[in-house]
């Protein structure tokens, strides 16, 4: 059956897409919320988004025809085990193994959370696959303590495991971050460089002063390694365009800002082997903030696409 891109969407499917095993990227839901630590709601959000995504035109402004490379869903990777370390464990071991043959296949995993913790399977397969990995982390948080709330896999300590657990993970640039305490501080200013972070009050500097925050962004991609993952909390945008996500802090990044850090990343030649999309959490009666993470994620997977030759940038 022929796919009519300009048509209102004809299959119950991430953007109305038809059915691709073989898609270059592959969408991995992850609905877990084990380790929330204030709003939740995350587990609902691959199946808003998929709805809100529905509606989103196929034609990006700035990836171009991002559907032609195809984007597939892949079963959820759900955890039987109620306490929530055990199924952290194994919701990272089964995400590890699907990342890993993704990537060994030529294919983009796409993470759809659930929670931040959910990450770190996916990043473990990452940087098993590349002799140096480098990571762009959007969000509010640093999420580098050693456990929060006695959870050693949570939501606020899975940046911490990845540095603890992933030594070819050479550098981590945190964008947007704004909310953080002592220790995460701390552990930044002694990872040799690994961990740095670009805080929202310094992109507000930057705007303020009639900086191009793109050129920033150019700056910042000029110091990562050859391949990139891309870990996307979707509280590390401004709280109006994800009012619902779980741990809500004033400021953040514009929509437009994210695009341009995203343009910046497709554009710098590094090659994105994978990403993730977290922490989106619809909300009662209002899809926002799925309408948001829907775009987001093709944003992602054109962000991707692109970093690896696989389409032409509007």
């Amino acid at each position: 059956m022929s796919f009519d891109p300009n048509a209102a969407a004809a299959y119950n499917s991430f953007f109305g897409l038809p059915e691709r095993p073989d898609a270059a990227v592959q969408i991995i839901p992850v609905p877990f919320e084990g380790t929330v630590s204030y709003g939740s709601g995350t587990a609902k959000a691959p199946d808003a988004i998929r709805t809100a995504s529905q509606q989103v035109d196929l034609l990006d402004q700035h990836f171009g025809d991002v559907w032609r490379a195809g984007l597939h869903e892949q079963p959820a990777i759900e955890a039987a085990e109620t306490d929530p370390d055990v199924a952290a464990e194994a919701i990272r071991l089964e995400l590890r193994r699907r990342v890993a043959d993704c990537i060994t296949t030529g294919r983009i995993p796409a993470i759809l959370g659930g929670e931040h913790s959910v990450s770190l399977g996916a990043i473990e397969a990452a940087a098993d696959s590349v002799p140096s990995l480098g990571m762009i982390q959007i969000d509010a948080h640093m999420d580098l303590r050693d456990a929060f709330e006695g959870h050693r896999y949570s939501h606020a300590s899975v940046m911490k495991n990845v540095i603890a657990r992933c030594p070819t993970v050479t550098r981590l640039v945190q964008v947007g971050v704004r909310d953080f305490c002592e220790e995460e501080i701390e552990f930044a200013r002694g990872s040799d460089d690994r961990v740095s972070a670009v805080f929202d009050a310094d992109l507000w500097d930057i705007a303020d002063s009639g900086q191009s925050a793109r050129a920033f962004f150019d700056e910042v991609m000029a110091g990562m390694p050859e391949h990139l993952y891309i870990s996307c909390d979707v509280d590390g945008l401004d709280p109006s365009l994800c009012p619902n996500t779980g741990t809500p802090v004033p400021g953040g990044l514009t929509f437009n800002q994210a695009c341009a850090l995203l343009r910046a990343v497709a554009e710098s030649g590094r090659r994105v082997i994978g990403f993730d999309l977290v922490e989106v959490a619809p909300g009662m009666n209002n899809e926002w903030d799925a309408n948001v993470g829907a775009r987001l994620l093709y944003k992602l997977a054109g962000c991707a696409l692109a970093s690896q030759g696989q389409l032409t940038t509007a």
